[in-house]
């Protein structure tokens, strides 16, 4: 006995159709079903489109774009105008990358500095004498 089954692919949102027939698997002694496709529903006709089976689309020709097509002057002027924003957004890199090398360097040299103050403090709480003082 055949039927006709409605199947809804959620990542899609493509309805497919199939035929369905039931059997009697003797080995396992179970009901199994064996389906085929038999195509897919036009979602504005609702209509059953036939597919190809498995990988047989039928392909489309693709338009074929020539040389001598003069390129559309917006797409030109969009691309001129991305262009500059990318160049616009690489010197703003560089120059951030500038800062952050600058300001690591600065921090670096008050970590110096601050070892230095640490170690004159240390000589100081021992009876020590600090630089610019006479015995």
């Amino acid at each position: 006995m055949a039927s006709i089954i409605k199947k809804l692919n959620k990542q899609t949102g493509v309805t497919y159709v199939y035929e369905s027939e039931s059997y009697w698997d003797k080995e396992k002694k179970q009901p199994r079903s064996r389906r085929k496709l038999i195509g897919k529903i036009d979602d504005t006709t609702g209509e059953i489109i036939p597919t190809g089976g498995r990988g047989a689309r039928k392909k489309e020709n693709p338009a074929v774009l020539s040389t001598d097509v003069p390129v559309d002057r917006e797409l030109t002027v969009l691309c001129q105008e991305q262009a500059q924003q990318l160049h616009q957004n690489e010197t703003e890199i560089l120059s951030l990358k500038k800062q952050i090398l600058e300001l690591t360097l600065t921090v670096k040299e008050y970590q110096r500095r601050l070892s230095k103050i640490e170690e004159l403090s240390k000589v100081c709480q021992k009876g020590g004498t600090a630089y610019g003082e006479k015995e």
